[in-house]
């Protein structure tokens, strides 16, 4: 056996209880303290387990609040002010001003009267290029349905815009019906409204049988209308060659890629077509 082990056999038997009942009260307190200090920075524990008690000091007398009060004025009286890092010299620094804010005026309202513009599709004016109903609120339901009627056989109509119309699912279905015969139009608007995905559905498959239509723009409806949507645009972008303008922000990089691909393919077709 070792001189170490011959130590350690020593100490191996001893009674610790024994050894605590020997201690002074005044040993104990001291031993107490210094075993609460031996981790300080440890804060998993409460902070009377990192600190001595402090709570046993017998009073030194009642307490006296103004003298309380007056003894913390003096102390903060006496105390240095602490130097500024930078020097105050009374310079005023420039303040930075922000850009004024420049109201932007509403709209006028749209002059356009539907029911002469409605007698004009059916009769084929040919004088009438461009039906632009755009923040037309209150325009009746069956008026439209019958305006996307009477654009099934006009020729000369190229641009028809219902932006901000309150135009929903009805209305997608009868400019999809309109599609599917009209062969004359070139830019279709109908952004802002309130078409659900079924709706958007219904226009992007008539896009398909119409070969005419160069310009489509879809985007701003109340609501999101979902991955397969954005799938079925990117789609029809793909196979209909015609389409050289989509108004669209896809949310998703899939069909965002996809839609950009096809657009610019489209376009270069259309730049060779215009050179042959």
């Amino acid at each position: 056996m070792s001189s170490y082990q011959k130590e350690l056999e020593k100490y191996r038997d001893i009674d610790e209880d024994e050894i605590l009942r020997t201690l002074s009260p005044e040993e104990l307190e001291q031993l107490d303290c210094e075993l609460q200090e031996m981790d300080p920075e440890n804060m998993l524990l409460p902070a009377g387990l990192r600190q001595r008690d402090q709570t046993k000091k017998s009073p030194t007398g009642p307490l006296d609040r103004e003298a309380l009060l007056q003894y913390l004025e003096q102390q903060a009286l006496e105390v240095k002010e602490r130097d500024d890092l930078v020097p105050f010299t009374g310079e005023k620094k420039g303040v930075v001003q922000p850009d004024k804010y420049k109201p932007v005026p509403d709209e006028p309202p749209n002059p356009t009267n539907i029911e002469e513009i409605l007698k004009r599709v059916r009769s084929n004016d040919k004088e009438l290029e461009e039906v632009n109903l755009n923040n037309i609120k209150d325009i009746p339901i069956p008026m439209l349905t019958e305006l996307c009627e009477a654009m099934k056989t006009n020729t000369y109509i190229r641009t028809f815009s219902l932006v901000a119309t309150k135009s929903g699912d009805p209305i997608a279905n009868a400019v999809a019906d309109m599609l599917r015969e009209n062969r004359s139009l070139q830019s279709l608007n109908i952004e802002s409204n309130f078409i659900s995905s079924t709706g958007l559905m219904a226009v992007l498959k008539a896009v398909r049988e119409n070969a005419t239509l160069t310009e489509l723009r879809v985007d701003n409806q109340r609501q999101w209308p979902g991955d397969a949507v954005e799938m079925e645009m990117a789609t029809v972008i793909e196979q209909c060659p015609s389409i050289v303008r989509f108004g669209y922000h896809f949310t998703q990089q899939g069909p965002r890629a996809r839609a950009a691909n096809a657009m610019t393919r489209n376009n270069e077709l259309r730049r060779q077509q215009k050179k042959v």
